[in-house]
């Protein structure tokens, strides 16, 4: 993933509401039943930093974030990087009724390149991980709520 690739952008519509969506993706106790479970502690508010190991396989992933932008039930923007490797990017949730669903945009702008020889890195690989964790669980979560 290169700063010169275009933003990464994964759309899903749910049969949900504004309010359910976004605390589903801003309240930590719910964060962690769809998102990653090891998430230490979230709070959707401008500075707020958080990090957290994912190791799937041989690697490990420390996610370090920072909420840089909040608009409530419209727009939650993080600074997402990870400690053992170069690369930083924006991911941005945006929220959006339409009709009688709920849409969420992620969009994720790289800032600094990602190592070209980490799969997990591939386009590829993140736009799977991102319809995984979206068009998967996220909607499976909001269906039993």
């Amino acid at each position: 993933m290169k700063r010169s690739d275009s933003p990464i952008i994964v759309e899903v519509s749910f049969n949900s509401n504004k309010e359910a969506l976004w605390q589903a993706i801003t309240d930590h106790s719910r964060m962690i039943q769809w998102f990653f479970d090891n998430i230490p502690d979230f709070q959707p508010q401008v500075g707020f930093k958080t990090r957290f190991e994912v190791s799937p396989g041989e690697r490990t992933f420390t996610h370090c974030w920072e909420i840089t932008e909040v608009k409530p039930f419209q727009k939650i923007t993080y600074n997402w990087n990870y400690e053992e490797y170069p690369g930083d990017a924006f991911v941005t949730f945006e929220i959006s009724p339409k009709h009688d669903q709920v849409t969420v945009k992620l969009t994720m702008d790289i800032i600094e390149d990602f190592p070209d020889e980490i799969p997990e890195f591939q386009l590829e690989s993140c736009l799977g991980g991102w319809n995984y964790f979206l068009g998967e669980n996220l909607k499976k979560y909001l269906e039993k709520i």
